[in-house]
């Protein structure tokens, strides 16, 4: 079974494939991977990366390994979770149904929708946490638990393409196997100096085991963030950042997102949750229109994948519901 020899093999696996310039240890279960040369001074590039662009470089870095760009899977999901929470779910025919089939694979950015951001005292989400963001991820079924090494070292390439080199890259986590429902997988999670970016996991069917994959991710912000490290707040949002606190342009993103993927406000299921965000909207958070933050978030959220409400349809859907509920809003 694969759960009794995969930790075993992932150490000698990840140094065959990663090669001698990198330091791998080991202690119990938990594994550390680093470069020689870590702790030397980082230094943003020179030129800075537009969203576009940068969504092009990396469909164009994944594009010379071989890994060609999927299609976004739908917002609206309705199997165990209303909306598309993560990329993984592209696998679930495979992970959670034991089928030699996916939604999808290869490089997937994919607009999900969670709700675990982590927030400080006064509930606001910390910086580098959205409640919607673009989930960047390479989600592909393998034959055999190799191809998890080679996939990390094709994605430390992506990263030094991108201007963030090795030395200033950590891997770190456990080989223990954890287990969810109907399927196990082991994870371990990178870093760019002291910022966490995302995780690699194994991943398979607990009753079939060779029905495994891949699932490589971290979010398209947070991987800006850190190669520019410029402050969140203005990253994310530009000259908006300036006109509302965060909470509440990240709900107007959020809605944004929701409604011109067609999720409309309703009392039950996937539409809740839009009419749940609209209503973090204050009355007060713009008087003169929501308009110029909504064509903002349209304008981003399109980037990755077409949306089927036009951004003045989005912005009177909004408007409209806050309206239900505070009499005077047009």
């Amino acid at each position: 079974m694969l759960t009794t020899y995969a930790p075993g093999r992932i150490p000698h696996l990840l140094r065959k494939a990663l090669g001698p310039r990198w330091e791998i240890t080991t202690a119990g279960n938990h594994l550390e991977i680093h470069h020689p040369d870590a702790g030397t001074p980082y230094h943003p590039p020179r030129r800075p990366l537009n969203w576009r662009d940068l969504l092009a470089l990396l469909e164009h870095s994944f594009a010379g390994q071989g890994v060609p760009r999927a299609e976004c899977l739908p917002l609206r999901w309705g199997r165990d979770t209303e909306l598309t929470i993560s990329a993984v779910q592209a696998l679930d025919p495979l992970l959670k149904d034991g089928r030699p089939t996916t939604h999808r694979h290869g490089f997937l950015p994919q607009p999900v929708v969670r709700f675990t951001g982590q927030r400080d005292e006064k509930g606001d989400l910390r910086d580098g946490f959205l409640t919607s963001f673009v989930n960047v991820s390479r989600v592909e079924p393998i034959n055999d638990i190799s191809e998890y090494a080679e996939i990390l070292d094709g994605w430390l390439t992506v990263l030094s393409g991108l201007g963030m080199h090795a030395r200033h890259i950590s891997i770190h986590g456990r080989l223990d196997v954890w287990r969810r429902r109907q399927v196990e997988g082991i994870t371990l999670r990178f870093r760019h100096l002291d910022l966490a970016l995302g995780d690699i996991v194994l991943i398979w069917n607990t009753q079939t085991p060779d029905r495994m994959a891949v699932d490589l991710g971290t979010a398209l912000e947070r991987l800006a963030w850190a190669r520019s490290r410029r402050p969140w707040p203005d990253l994310i949002f530009g000259s908006m950042a300036q006109t509302a606190s965060t909470t509440v342009l990240d709900a107007i993103r959020t809605a944004t997102l929701l409604l011109g993927s067609g999720i409309t406000p309703a009392a039950r299921g996937a539409g809740s949750i839009t009419r749940r965000v609209i209503a973090t909207i204050p009355a007060s958070a713009s008087p003169l229109g929501l308009s110029a933050a909504v064509r903002t978030s349209h304008e981003y959220w399109s980037l990755v994948s077409p949306l089927i409400a036009p951004w003045a349809d989005v912005t009177d859907s909004i408007e409209q519901e806050l309206s239900r509920h505070r009499p005077g809003i047009s």
